[in-house]
């Protein structure tokens, strides 16, 4: 029988972490040749807004970098500070809105590799989210933004799904665009999770908001924050010899933004 949940992934963590958490290694190896590549300082601070569960935050500290995030979900925020201290680093991310705060030491490299970005509803807390992170960032210091653009030429992708596995617990998810508002700028996502156990199947039923943005919107945005240039744009295959260039049938996109 199927115990089925109507809820936010986000209050699940132990289940968000398995299930975007399977690719960290090529994450955290390409979040490395950046700082080598891009940055004008020795990165050795690192802060991820909306950090969620810290997947990648603890792989980094595990490198020796000092590392501290945010995030809105208070569930996630203990599975990120009971992990980073069972491993006996820092309890050093909060709750708090990735539009609105301020740090206590400047960092010297900021990601948010997963769209995260665009649960900001409005051009005004977006436009605070990059002055936040500008006034952040040390002089020289990266901001590595990974983020689906919306294209206006060609296809684009409507739904995904993958499995992750960790033990006796297999994870199932499968993604899709319920609702796209180009108007309002806003794209629904309906997302499944089926969870097997050797005993037990849950599912887990959510849906998400994730404000839309177009190369040319995104270039707007961009613009508003220009202490923050672009230093090269990747996409998702996370390889540094392949950059690319933004145009009409971008999508999957990684801005590389670096503090003047």
């Amino acid at each position: 029988m199927t115990d089925v949940i109507e809820g936010s992934l986000y209050d699940f963590p132990k289940y968000y972490d398995l299930l975007f958490g399977f690719d960290w290694k090529a994450e955290c190896d390409f979040l490395e040749q950046c700082f080598q590549e891009y940055a004008k300082v020795k990165v050795q601070r690192l802060f991820e807004p909306a950090c969620g569960t810290g997947r990648l935050l603890i792989k980094l500290a595990q490198r020796g970098y000092a590392v501290a995030g945010n995030d809105l979900n208070p569930h996630a925020i203990k599975y990120c500070n009971d992990r980073l201290k069972r491993y006996g680093f820092d309890e050093s991310a909060v709750v708090g809105d990735m539009s609105d705060f301020k740090v206590k030491k400047k960092f010297h490299a900021a990601f948010n590799m997963i769209n995260s970005f665009r649960h900001l509803e409005t051009e005004k807390q977006a436009t605070s989210h990059f002055q936040c992170m500008a006034d952040g960032l040390t002089k020289g210091g990266l901001y590595i933004l990974g983020v689906h653009l919306i294209p206006t030429d060609g296809p684009r992708m409507e739904n995904e799904s993958w499995v992750a596995r960790r033990g006796n617990l297999q994870v199932n998810s499968h993604m899709w665009c319920k609702e796209l508002d180009l108007k309002g700028r806003n794209e629904k996502l309906g997302m499944n999770l089926d969870i097997y156990t050797p005993t037990s199947h849950q599912q887990i039923q959510d849906e998400m908001n994730y404000r839309t943005y177009t190369a040319k919107q995104m270039a707007t945005l961009l613009a508003r924050v220009p202490e923050l240039e672009i230093a090269a744009v990747h996409d998702f295959c996370y390889e540094m010899e392949t950059t690319i260039e933004i145009d009409e049938t971008s999508e999957d996109v990684v801005y590389i933004l670096r503090k003047r």
